[in-house]
């Protein structure tokens, strides 16, 4: 008997199209409803205070660069995308010769930001970049600073937002 009912159930519903017309249900409720498609030139999506973009190498307020080339940054990275050379200047204090990342390697995990002594590196909160040529992938130390420089306002009120949560 219980067999028979399922059966008639089943037949019922396969003769009535009860699955179709739940989903046609289903599509008319969101065909109707507002939409909240992102217009991206005009409109952008929020994201999160601690979004990590492409970097940049800060200076000091006299124009210095903050990197001393420690290279915590270069042996913490997991993806092994940074590569640093450096020299040592005549009042004893080393500087960077050479500094790249490579942003295929690259995963913005930010454990070179956090593992920067002096905060020369960060990872900005932009992402409205684009690599349409062979070679623009590795972002050189000229580059990095140019970065820096253009957007310092922005990332020290980013590092200020965010001090009382390190």
């Amino acid at each position: 008997m219980m067999k028979v009912k399922n059966w008639l159930r089943h037949w019922f519903q396969t003769l009535f199209l009860v699955e179709l017309l739940k989903g046609l249900k289903l599509t008319g409720k969101y065909f109707f409803a507002r939409k909240i498609t992102v217009q991206y030139p005009d409109e952008r999506a929020p994201k999160s205070p601690r979004y990590r973009g492409i970097h940049a190498l800060r200076r000091y307020a006299n124009g210095e660069e903050r990197c001393i080339a420690c290279k915590l940054c270069e042996a913490v990275c997991p993806a092994l995308a940074i590569t640093i050379e450096s020299h040592q200047r005549p009042d004893g204090s080393r500087r960077t010769t050479r500094y790249e990342i490579d942003l295929f390697k690259c995963i913005f995990c930010g454990f070179c930001e956090e593992s920067c002594p002096v905060d020369s590196i960060v990872e900005t909160t932009f992402s409205d970049y684009a690599i349409t040529k062979r070679g623009d992938n590795i972002l050189d130390k000229p580059l990095l600073l140019a970065i820096g420089d253009r957007y310092e306002a922005q990332i020290a009120a980013e590092k200020a937002e965010d001090a009382p949560y390190r």
